[in-house]
């Protein structure tokens, strides 16, 4: 089986973007391949965050999972800090790193922009990206068009260290998908939905109440006309919609094109609020059962006994080619 490795920070609220574009497509996967989802807090120390917000949302995020579909008998789901190997392999990577490479990283710059008060682990945390990724002997690694550049330079640093030290990594290949993988912001659909947006417009959290939903689909921006088709630079808000509702019902854009002639934009955002809440109300059904049972808890202990069994494995081999002695 081809071994898949993923990982989502708990941060902010999960939407509907991250939703569609990336959980949804990690449940068929675990059917298909050894998977590996981590809830990547330490990435979210890169910025100063509350720790008892922190420590809740990690919670959140892992339940979020489990309630999508995510079996812990098919995959593996942990938390990064819970297993140290990624801290140790992310230092060994950042001797490998240059630092030029991680200058062009654009999340870096994007949020820099420049300031020497950004903390050194904004700079660096792609090595840590890197180790999570390696650690694994990653064959595949499901990521949005944002992380692509991210993981070619895990790909370099891997080849790098390989030719260096000899052969320790599998190269990873990214698998991005076609279908879903960028849902736009309701308030502004030129833009990728956003956990960051400044307001809570622009975004569906998956544990939206449905009212909620159907008021933020009915105020989404379209345009001044009235044609429902398909053309991201002309009508970006009605393909948005259209993208949606694609994914939720799995009719191709074009069948929904024909469907909606001569059918006004309301027709299409009642649509499609109302499949986004028959989609998410299981998940949100199993999440709050989940989260008092106390389920959650068990499944993060026993991932991180699963995850480090794995890596301890690939780091003595990274530490043994770099010439570190092993401890006695």
């Amino acid at each position: 089986m081809k071994r898949v490795f993923s990982g989502m920070q708990p941060t902010g609220v999960l939407h509907l973007g991250n939703y569609l574009g990336a959980l949804k497509h990690f449940i068929p996967l675990q059917e298909e391949a050894d998977c590996y989802f981590c809830v990547v807090n330490l990435h979210a120390l890169t910025v100063p965050r509350d720790p008892e917000e922190l420590q809740k949302k990690t919670v959140e995020l892992a339940g979020l999972y489990l309630a999508a579909g995510l079996d812990p008998e098919k995959a593996t789901l942990f938390v990064q800090s819970h297993n140290p190997d990624h801290a140790e392999a992310a230092w060994l990577l950042q001797c490998v790193a240059r630092i030029g490479e991680l200058k062009r990283m654009t999340q870096f710059k994007d949020k820099g922009k420049g300031s020497d008060s950004v903390s050194a682990g904004l700079f660096t945390y792609p090595a840590l990206m890197a180790g999570d990724v390696l650690l694994y002997q990653t064959d595949l690694v499901p990521v949005g068009e944002d992380q692509k550049q991210h993981l070619e330079l895990t790909r370099d640093l891997a080849d790098r260290f390989n030719r260096t030290y000899g052969e320790t990594f599998r190269i990873p290949e990214p698998q991005i998908g076609k279908t879903g993988a960028r849902i736009m912001g309701l308030d502004q659909p030129e833009r990728k939905m956003s956990k960051s947006a400044a307001s809570e417009a622009n975004y569906i959290t998956v544990l939206e109440h449905p009212d909620s939903i159907v008021k933020k689909f009915k105020r989404a921006v379209t345009d001044s006309g009235n044609e429902i088709r398909f053309d991201p630079d002309q009508k970006p808000g009605v393909s948005n919609l259209l993208s949606i509702l694609s994914v939720l019902t799995d009719k191709p854009i074009s069948t929904l094109e024909e469907e909606y002639q001569g059918k006004g934009y309301g027709h299409l955002k009642l649509d499609t609020a109302e499949a986004v809440i028959e989609e998410l109300k299981p998940i949100q059904d199993r999440y709050h059962k989940l989260v008092q049972s106390g389920e959650v808890e068990k499944v993060l202990a026993d991932g991180a006994e699963r995850a480090r069994a794995v890596t301890e494995a690939t780091l003595a081999e990274m530490k043994k080619a770099m010439g570190l002695i092993p401890r006695r």
